[in-house]
């Protein structure tokens, strides 16, 4: 093999190596503090059979940004304009980043969302009227959506835990990252803002799923 051979050869490696590479990456979504809420707490805050008018379509199929805001109030203090997130949920619930629940004074717990029983408490404030949630604040684990054939393809299986290097300006390794597979979902890894800031994370940067032994 002649040293152009060889020169085409290490070149084919390498974009082969870079193929797999970006084949096995995952789209990063930054995901700020926002609220769900059950039917019942959006007749309470704006009316009686009360929809929720839909900003924006989100990256998970189904779900939108509200044109909607409401206050957020804890202890020490009140975060204004708050997004609502829908469509209505069977339960209320609140995700804050650690920083907001600092501001707050909430000592929420951290947990997957959806699981609320004996987390936090939080008043929720509309310009009409005022509600408390007496749990349901909580700060939501990073986690991944993704389909049956992401899963496949990714060798994942729902419910299992994972570990994600974010390929960012700074890199960091997460832990304890939550896999989530449902034929609707959109293939996407969020993460809150405090997260997003440790590691200089900016729309478009992707993370590699790293297998637990």
């Amino acid at each position: 093999m002649d040293t152009a051979e060889l020169k085409e050869a290490i070149k084919k490696i390498i974009i082969n190596i870079q193929q797999r590479t970006a084949e096995r990456t995952i789209p990063i979504e930054a995901s700020g503090r926002h609220v769900h809420l059950s039917q019942d707490d959006i007749d309470k805050l704006f009316g009686t059979d009360y929809n929720l008018t839909p900003k924006r379509e989100l990256s998970q199929p189904g779900q939108f940004l509200a044109e909607e805001k409401v206050k957020i109030i804890g202890s020490k203090g009140i975060i204004e304009n708050s997004a609502i997130l829908g469509p209505a949920r069977s339960k209320s619930q609140v995700e804050l980043s650690k920083t907001d629940a600092v501001k707050l004074g909430i000592d929420a717990p951290l947990r997957f969302s959806g699981d609320t029983k004996n987390s936090a408490s939080a008043f929720i404030a509309s310009s009409n009227n005022v509600i408390k949630l007496d749990e349901g604040v909580i700060i939501a684990k990073r986690h991944i959506h993704m389909t049956p054939e992401d899963a496949e393809r990714l060798d994942v299986l729902d419910g299992e835990i994972v570990s994600v290097e974010v390929l960012t300006e700074r890199p960091v390794v997460f832990k304890d990252v939550l896999i989530r597979v449902n034929k609707d979902y959109h293939l996407n890894m969020h993460i809150d803002y405090d997260e997003a800031n440790a590691c200089l994370f900016k729309a478009g940067d992707k993370g590699k799923i790293q297998k637990n032994n």
